[in-house]
């Protein structure tokens, strides 16, 4: 059983992001270690900018922040520390923003559910496990092995949904 089974999609809710930031990169620091990975700087950093806010941010945007504390300005800063953070299941890319978003359940198989906010564009890494179980199964039945998967839901967060009717 999965942790993400349990737990309420904080994006979408108030929740202490300190204490969510904090155990997705302790778990991710972790996972590089039983993995023999090295988190570099760069990659470290990238990892926490991603976390920062529950929403996907595109290369540029992240490679700015980088530049501006330090770590380079050319775009091969940027897209290596990405690449290697999906590559190595501690980000993921959403295609539909084309962006990335951290991954909140590093070290677990899963396939990312994505609930995109079509308004804020706030984004949501839900319900994965099922997903991926129902995948599994269907790959299977066809004599296919998924190696990656992720999936994109367009939609409006509470918030958004809330000031919609409102008005």
């Amino acid at each position: 059983m999965t942790r993400e089974a349990e737990q309420p999609q904080p994006a979408f809710g108030a929740h202490d992001h300190a204490h969510c930031t904090a155990d997705t990169l302790a778990r991710a620091e972790a996972e590089a270690v039983r993995l023999g990975l090295r988190l570099t700087p760069v990659r470290r950093r990238v990892l926490e900018i991603l976390l920062e806010q529950h929403r996907a941010m595109g290369a540029y945007e992240v490679l700015d922040r980088l530049a501006a504390e330090g770590f380079g300005h050319q775009p091969p800063v940027a897209y290596r520390a990405l690449d290697f953070l999906v590559d190595n299941g501690f980000a993921h890319r959403v295609r539909r923003l084309n962006a990335f978003a951290a991954c909140m359940h590093p070290g677990e198989t899963h396939a990312p559910v994505f609930l995109i906010c079509r308004s804020c564009n706030v984004v949501a890494e839900a319900a994965g496990q099922p997903v991926r179980s129902a995948l599994d199964a269907a790959a299977a039945a066809a004599g296919f092995t998924v190696e990656r998967a992720n999936i994109e839901a367009l939609g409006l967060c509470p918030e958004c949904k809330a000031r919609e009717l409102a008005s």
